[in-house]
């Protein structure tokens, strides 16, 4: 167990890390892998996922950056800030090319579950015996509380490559001198886990699937933005930013900058996830605040179209 996952993740990077060592990273990810690897020294190698096949792994760019010191590549299912879910095919791809380059398969699946499309979720680790997978968790998303800090990194390595490399015994190494999650929390984990009602998880599901469909629908009404893909699970989606639609905005932080300033509607650049001149929206607020949200976006992209 670990201090929510942004604790898993400090605690796997840390590990990794020694001089030389290289990481892949997704691009979009989570930024606080990058963070982190670059608090720990690890080199970062970026590889993309695909906007127009469902923002899938690159696997091909993911060879082409691999070499004998790279240390894992880390996935995010479901994506974060892509709201994407990779089918059972995908997954397995990426496990046999993680084997192929010898190297561990970290997945963060925070979001794991809310699934609300067409692909159903499947846990990374089903493929243990293909390549050692290093799963991160959490309480905060599926069972929404989010400040409760209670995440878990659990390994799914049949084979014994972990524990074999050490990799094992130092995780535990780390932890044992680390804080560890609030005891009351930890004393209310049985509960939660067993006594959540089913029909509080098809609420979320349901609302969450609600405002994804508003989020496509609405940004279909807006000329300057691109939705690839209809969001599957999670609570973002990205959208592709045309900017020889407006008049006077240089990049997407501009774009943000100045919706924020002139409709008071936040949205995140897409730089600061790794993709420049793409928008990350949330969709996770009550349906009516994100109707209007959207709404002030296409009155804002029609005061400044070209």
């Amino acid at each position: 167990m670990t201090v929510g996952c942004t604790q898993a993740i400090e605690a796997i990077l840390t590990v990794l890390a020694r001089p030389g060592a290289n990481i892949l990273l997704p691009r979009p990810g989570y930024p606080y892998y990058d963070a982190r690897a670059k608090h720990s020294h690890l080199e970062i190698r970026y590889f993309d996922l695909l906007p127009d096949k469902g923002w899938e792994v690159d696997l091909k760019s993911v060879e082409d950056l691999a070499d004998e010191s790279t240390v894992a590549m880390v996935i995010i299912n479901p994506g974060n800030p892509c709201g994407s879910v990779y089918s059972y095919q995908h997954l397995k791809k990426v496990a046999e090319t993680a084997r192929k380059l010898g190297i561990m398969v970290i997945v963060d699946e925070v979001y794991g579950h809310l699934a609300f499309g067409d692909t159903p979720f499947v846990p990374m680790g089903v493929f243990g015996s293909i390549a050692p997978v290093l799963t991160l968790g959490s309480i905060s998303k599926r069972w929404i509380v989010p400040g409760w800090r209670l995440g878990w990194l659990v390994t799914n390595d049949p084979n014994g490559f972990l524990k074999g490399t050490g990799v094992l015994e130092s995780l535990k190494g780390f932890l044992d001198i680390s804080p560890d999650p609030v005891t009351f929390i930890q004393g209310a984990v049985a509960h939660i886990l067993e006594k959540t009602n089913d029909d509080f998880f098809s609420k979320i599901i349901c609302i969450l699937r609600e405002n994804a469909d508003i989020c496509y629908e609405k940004i279909q009404e807006i000329p300057c933005i691109t939705l690839p893909k209809k969001p599957e699970a999670g609570m973002f989606v990205m959208v592709k930013l045309n900017l020889s639609l407006l008049e006077g905005i240089k990049d997407d932080m501009e774009f943000c900058l100045k919706l924020a300033k002139e409709e008071s509607v936040i949205v995140l650049p897409g730089i600061v996830v790794g993709m420049k001149n793409w928008l990350r929206i949330t969709f996770a607020v009550e349906p009516s605040s994100l109707e209007d949200g959207l709404g002030r976006i296409k009155a804002f992209y029609e005061r400044h179209a070209k």
